[in-house]
């Protein structure tokens, strides 16, 4: 059975039985990531937090808020049927969620004062952004097979499921990192 022999109808019914899966992949994929957020602050309370540079931190969230937009403005043009933004957008997230990668395993890693073992702080801060960085990868990967099927011209505005997904994913991706920036990088001193 190929694409265009399924009815519009057991489209929509396999997208919305989809669309369940995808949720319940996030909620739990969300007991992970909270465990670790509850974790930072169990460990380490509100007072102390790594030592970590703000300008980087600053600059990788803006890129990865950034990435969103565009994420968000690719899907709404699928949505409208315009193939030529919603690929130009995916390829900006793409490019952005690179960025991201490489800003904080390139960067933020690199310049870092200690390695996990120094402390239980380090090992939190790099158990946090290592999750966090896997699901990036993850994300711009998919983003990457979204992509490269949209080019193949296997979605349009009636049928973009892999395209809403994708952006509901890093989405997600997103708003984890909203609470783990000023988990890491504002909330309490560095050591002393």
């Amino acid at each position: 059975m190929t694409a265009e022999t399924i009815s519009i109808a057991d489209y929509r019914r396999k997208t919305n039985t989809n669309r369940l899966g995808l949720w319940l992949f996030i909620v739990s994929d969300l007991f992970m990531f909270g465990g670790l957020f509850i974790s930072r602050f169990y460990l380490l309370g509100a007072g102390v937090r790594p030592d970590l540079n703000q300008y980087v931190g600053l600059a990788i969230t803006l890129i990865l808020l950034v990435s969103s937009f565009f994420a968000n403005r690719g899907e709404v043009a699928m949505q409208y049927g315009d193939r030529k933004t919603f690929e130009r957008s995916f390829l900006i997230t793409i490019a952005l969620g690179i960025a991201f990668l490489f800003g904080v395993l390139g960067v933020e890693w690199w310049i870092a004062p200690y390695w996990p073992s120094a402390s239980v702080a380090w090992s939190l801060f790099y158990a946090m952004t290592g999750f966090h960085a896997f699901h990036v990868l993850t994300g711009v990967i998919f983003m990457i097979i979204v992509y490269r099927n949209a080019r193949k011209g296997l979605y349009d505005a009636e049928r973009h499921w892999p395209v809403e997904a994708a952006a509901v994913y890093w989405h997600f991706i997103d708003v984890v990192w909203i609470f783990f920036y000023p988990a890491l990088y504002l909330i309490g001193v560095p050591p002393i």
